[in-house]
């Protein structure tokens, strides 16, 4: 495998992970009376991976599925749905089924997934993030901390589309103060854990959150649980609606390149995305 990983920087949904309640087309649905005995689900596991199916009728299904901490790990509005819990422990299965009078309750079934499934951390790319059990810190490189690109970034290198360009990180030291920003950890030590401290933009006072992640490695995207939000630095936090979702544009043992959406600047200008460079905690 090539020593640099260098990603598609587009933002991408996160399938069940990013599902919500839904507030839409209950008006659709026929009128029905249920009670929580008439809520036909069932829950399966097999290893590792969890089957989740529903056959209530004439409902809009939502699963929500936590940790035994009470972690949010993910949401979907899909009959159907297979997920895998790659960690040990035991999982609580929330389901709701959504009819046109209001929403009815399902009792939470419980899921014990006996042992880790190392596989599914295969990718070198997990341990370039997290080092694996005993965790990585990431900085801010204030050699070069902050870059802007276009929506295609980093495809099309010949220069066709203006904002197609790889940015001038080194030249970029200039755009925020270079002090001690903080800091973000990402562990697999039982769980997706994270933590990231940030400081202040006028003062040195920091607040540290603590919650969960998840990263998707087949679409390149980092999504940050429980209020966290990536670390940055700089007088940008208004131009970003989301600090959360997050692109890996690059990635290796030693470098870490994670962009966000500005939707609009304060000159109007039109939107693209910031692209912070990491550097692991020495």
């Amino acid at each position: 495998m090539k020593n640099v990983v260098k990603l598609l920087a587009a933002f991408m949904a996160i399938g069940t992970l990013v599902s919500c309640e839904p507030q839409e087309d209950r008006d659709s649905l026929p009128a029905l009376s249920l009670k929580p005995s008439d809520i036909n689900i069932n829950v399966t596991s097999n290893g590792n991976m969890v089957t989740m199916t529903n056959a209530t009728e004439d409902i809009i299904p939502y699963w929500s599925y936590v940790d035994a901490n009470g972690n949010d790990l993910g949401h979907s509005n899909k009959n159907e749905n297979q997920v895998t819990f790659p960690f040990a422990g035991t999982y609580t299965v929330n389901f709701t089924a959504f009819t046109r009078g209001g929403r009815v309750d399902a009792a939470p079934v419980e899921v014990n997934i006996e042992q880790n499934d190392d596989s599914y951390f295969s990718s070198p790319e997990w341990q370039m993030l997290t080092n694996g059990v005993e965790g990585k810190t990431w900085v801010l490189d204030m050699s070069g901390p902050i870059g802007w690109a276009g929506f295609d970034f980093p495809y099309n290198e010949s220069g066709a589309d203006y904002w197609n360009w790889f940015p001038d990180y080194a030249g970029n030291e200039w755009v925020m103060e270079n002090k001690n920003w903080g800091e973000m950890t990402f562990d697999l030590n039982g769980g997706y854990n994270t933590s990231v401290t940030q400081t202040a933009l006028t003062t040195n006072s920091q607040t540290t959150k603590a919650g969960t992640y998840s990263y998707d490695v087949a679409n390149h995207t980092l999504l940050f649980n429980s209020g966290v939000e990536m670390l940055h630095g700089g007088d940008y936090y208004q131009d970003v609606s989301n600090w959360s979702k997050v692109n890996v544009v690059e990635i290796t043992d030693t470098s870490l390149r994670l962009s966000v959406v500005r939707d609009q600047d304060r000159a109007g200008q039109s939107p693209c995305q910031i692209v912070y460079h990491f550097k692991p905690k020495e």
